[in-house]
């Protein structure tokens, strides 16, 4: 699998019943769908795939199962909400779950200062040895985190492996990539 998490990144749907409760067994044939169609890392529980609705217990199990059809390391779990506390228990229930990396967004809706963004992501990744990937999506977040302040992330804490920067300036989505030789960069536009 080329690059750091492959070259096709998935945001996987959350399935539910026609009842309002999780689909296991539905996210797991989805899962091996998209597997076997070209995605080489599953996105699960990302703010595609209805996190902010999902309880604690629903996301672990919802982990874990996307785990077993996938094998942990095709399986990147959503952990971060605009808690930290919260945001760090998810993702050791991510690690419990098998995942093998996660993705962490920026704290949507109350929009903390540059200095509260480093110190949150900087408590997950503390929490973590498992590679991250920062999402930046100052459009649909309204907070921007900056990139001279992820790259100081970067420097601090290894486990930050990459970053998805939905930004609608070029010039920043460059600059992300070319700021740490370590980060790979993602786009969006």
């Amino acid at each position: 699998m080329p690059g750091r998490f492959g070259r096709v990144l998935t945001a996987m749907a959350t399935p539910f019943s026609s009842d309002g409760n999780l689909d296991v067994d539905g996210a797991q044939r989805l899962a091996r769908h998209l597997l076997d169609n070209g995605t080489d890392t599953l996105v699960v529980a990302g703010t595609t795939g209805e996190s902010p609705t999902l309880t604690a217990d629903e996301k672990a199990r919802l982990w874990a199962a996307v785990v077993e059809v996938a094998g942990g390391d095709r399986v990147m779990a959503g952990t971060s909400t605009y808690s930290t506390a919260e945001s760090a228990e998810l993702t050791h229930l991510a690690e419990k779950a098998g995942a093998g990396s996660l993705l962490l967004v920026t704290p949507y809706y109350n929009k903390p200062p540059q200095s509260g963004l480093v110190a949150h992501f900087s408590a997950i990744a503390a929490s973590t040895g498992l590679p991250c990937m920062l999402y930046n999506n100052p459009v649909a977040y309204r907070t921007d985190f900056l990139p001279e302040h992820i790259a100081e992330l970067a420097h601090r804490f290894p486990q930050l492996r990459a970053v998805k920067e939905s930004s609608t300036d070029e010039e920043r989505r460059n600059s992300s990539r070319s700021d740490d030789s370590r980060l790979s960069s993602s786009s969006r536009r």
